[in-house]
């Protein structure tokens, strides 16, 4: 069994699954004012609605961001504190994959820019295609699963970066995830403003990273800011 959550998609998302990706439980509150308390209460509640408890779980699975500060800052700290309190390995999910896996999943799209809107006039980008990937779960008949992958951005090693508004890509591929509006198109471009993945995308990507790398301890499960000074106060910055 694995545990996912998410609070960066201004969510509070917890799903319970399986080592084949089939979903136990799974539920998901809108908004983001109430994360810090709405959190822990519901990953009591998941376990509890599955007859589970934390001794069950093989790993603890994360949205690591790119995305809201505060957001990545919460889920990131509770599955540190659970790795740390139950000895259980961590494994931290991209959400600009999750936001690719989720345009997979909603739209049959099998390549895409992933955009998520990063304020302060940027975007946090990434090129995702898909692939086929099996699930080594020890079974018989072991499962596969259709992940996107993240491609290397043009003229770049990285594979997620900070894009300006206004920017028009390289490709004339599809653009989804909140930022997609926020970038110039081809005429005909295809874009989706309305991907939001939630805690199953995130676990079911988790479980495929877990069976092929493992997991990590609570010491490595670290957020992805990208604006590596942002999540500092403005005195830290030097601004203040």
């Amino acid at each position: 069994m694995f545990l996912a959550m998410d609070t960066v998609f201004d969510q509070c998302s917890i799903a319970i699954l399986d080592d084949s990706g089939k979903v136990i439980s799974s539920q998901t509150e809108t908004g983001k004012r109430q994360q810090t308390q709405q959190i822990l209460p519901m990953i009591d509640a998941a376990l509890t609605k599955s007859q589970l408890s934390l001794s069950d779980i093989q790993a603890l699975i994360f949205n690591r961001g790119p995305g809201a500060f505060s957001g990545i800052r919460i889920n990131t700290a509770v599955v540190q504190a659970l790795s740390v309190a139950h000895d259980l390995p961590c494994v931290g999910i991209s959400s600009l994959q999750a936001i690719a896996q989720c345009a997979y999943q909603q739209y049959g799209l099998t390549e895409v820019y992933s955009a998520l809107d990063a304020r302060m006039q940027q975007v946090y980008f990434g090129h995702y295609l898909l692939q086929e990937q099996r699930l080594d779960n020890q079974s018989d008949n072991p499962s596969k699963i259709a992940i996107m992958q993240p491609v290397s951005i043009e003229e770049s090693d990285s594979t997620e970066q900070l894009l300006d508004y206004e920017r028009q890509t390289l490709l004339n591929i599809p653009i989804v995830g909140n930022g997609a509006g926020l970038l110039s198109h081809y005429d005909g471009q295809i874009y989706h403003e309305d991907v939001c993945p939630d805690a199953v995308v995130i676990g079911q990507l988790g479980i495929a990273q877990f069976m092929t790398l493992g997991g990590t301890d609570a010491a490595l499960a670290l957020p992805k800011y990208l604006r590596n000074q942002a999540w500092k106060t403005l005195k830290e910055q030097g601004k203040a």
